[in-house]
């Protein structure tokens, strides 16, 4: 991973239901390359990156931001709230990290305002049990506008009159929806106006077409790391549908997320955690709901970055890894949080589903059958040893090491690092 070829660009994605530890993984190889791309998702994704005892968590802004002399971009697959942004940005000059020409924000991104934020939290509250556990940031109904064309995008902002317009129309049907449909208060677009043109003249020094940036980037050798939100499991089309997130999560989406060629993109590694959580609805097959599930959460500190929910949390599930690193096209895994299974007597891996009678080793493609599935597991035994403390591949217990080698061979990916721990430099590198 040290030795990656100049111009060798790497899509980092996660292979599970998200909060994989992506967001340290991406500040530990940012130092590998001069530029880190967002390419879908919005500020309901969370990356928490811890730095010498200090916690940062970040919603929109690359990873690659807490490094100096990195180039941040968050391209147009990604839905962008500019109240976020500033927030953001303001919390990450407080703590003396510098937020200036390192980040650009691409005029094509799609906005997220207060309409759609409102429109989130009144569908999912009408859902009653069948709902989806969105954060309710507004993130789905951005999507869902701008496939229905009926998107702001930041570009618009800078054209007073025009976006005066476009908002007026576009609000006009919100608030037949809100009024008539939900049985409550219209919006006003003269507040949203103001409140969005102040936050366009904050964000303008920022804003940059992307798309020819990164062009300059690829045709001079630049090194350029994408970086995904949420996993794979969340993604639109391959996910557990229609419990998941409103974008393309898996390496395909860092393509059209980016204005940036697939032939341009040469690597793909995947995040897998040693166990599997996932936050809100939604089949989970290898769940745990006992007083083990309850260990590994607090162990772990499962907890959303975003939200703050109490993550779901079971065995580590190899069916729906392996579909991940399927359409990916994963090249090599990075496993984190070992340090979580330190005390268990034997760790267990889901290798297949029962459906019926019959055993599936491939992740179904409708809930239907997802939602019927029992787990096969495959037991190894714990290696009982504080792994926190890892820094050398020799230093590996034994027991360890063998979890490790059955992963890879159940998955048939190579697992390049691991990570035993928050801090940046609790990492063993296997390559």
């Amino acid at each position: 991973m040290e030795n990656a070829p100049v111009g060798s660009n790497t899509c980092i994605v996660g292979l599970q239901w998200g909060d994989e530890g992506k967001g340290k993984i991406i500040d530990i190889l940012t130092e590998l390359f001069d530029v880190i791309v967002r390419y879908q998702g919005g500020s309901n994704a969370g990356h928490t990156v811890v730095v010498n005892n200090e916690k940062f968590v970040l919603h929109l802004i690359p990873s690659g931001i807490l490094r100096k002399n990195k180039h941040c971009v968050i391209g147009n697959g990604v839905v962008l709230d500019p109240r976020q942004l500033l927030e953001e940005i303001a919390e990450l000059r407080s703590k003396n990290i510098e937020v200036g020409s390192n980040l650009r924000v691409s005029e094509l991104a799609h906005l997220v305002f207060p309409y759609h934020k409102k429109l989130d939290e009144l569908s999912e509250s009408e859902k009653g049990s069948d709902k989806i556990g969105t954060t309710k940031r507004g993130i789905g109904p951005c999507y869902a506008d701008k496939m229905a064309r009926n998107g702001i995008r930041v570009s618009e902002l800078f054209h007073p009159e025009y976006f005066k317009e476009r908002l007026k129309k576009v609000l006009e049907e919100k608030n037949k929806v809100f009024v008539r449909l939900f049985n409550t208060d219209a919006l006003s677009w003269k507040d949203i106006y103001e409140e969005y043109s102040e936050y366009a003249e904050q964000i303008r020094p920022f804003v940059c077409n992307t798309i020819a940036f990164m062009d300059d980037a690829i045709k001079a050798k630049k090194r350029i790391l994408f970086e995904g939100a949420q996993g794979s499991m969340l993604d639109v089309d391959f996910g557990t549908y229609p419990y998941v997130t409103s974008s393309s999560v898996i390496a395909g989406g860092a393509a059209t997320g980016t204005g940036v060629a697939p032939r341009q993109i040469h690597r793909t590694l995947g995040v897998v955690k040693s166990y599997t959580t996932r936050v809100g609805s939604g089949p989970f097959p290898s769940e745990l709901t006992d007083e083990l599930g309850e260990y590994l959460r607090k162990k772990g500190g499962e907890y959303g970055a975003t939200t703050g929910r109490p993550r779901r949390c079971g065995w580590f599930d190899a069916v729906a890894v392996r579909h991940a690193i399927t359409i990916s096209g994963v090249d090599g895994a990075i496993l984190t949080k070992l340090d979580v299974l330190d005390e268990q007597k034997t760790i267990k891996v889901c290798v297949g589903y029962k459906i019926g009678n019959k055993i599936t080793e491939r992740f179904p493609t409708d809930l239907v059958a997802i939602s019927e599935c029992q787990p096969v597991y495959k037991e190894l035994p714990g290696w009982q040893k504080d792994t926190s403390q890892l820094r050398e591949i020799r230093d590996i217990p034994s027991l360890a090491r063998n979890y490790i080698k059955t992963l890879e061979e159940i998955l048939d990916v190579r697992i390049e690092m691991l990570s035993v721990g928050p801090d940046r430099n609790q990492v063993v590198n296997l390559v």
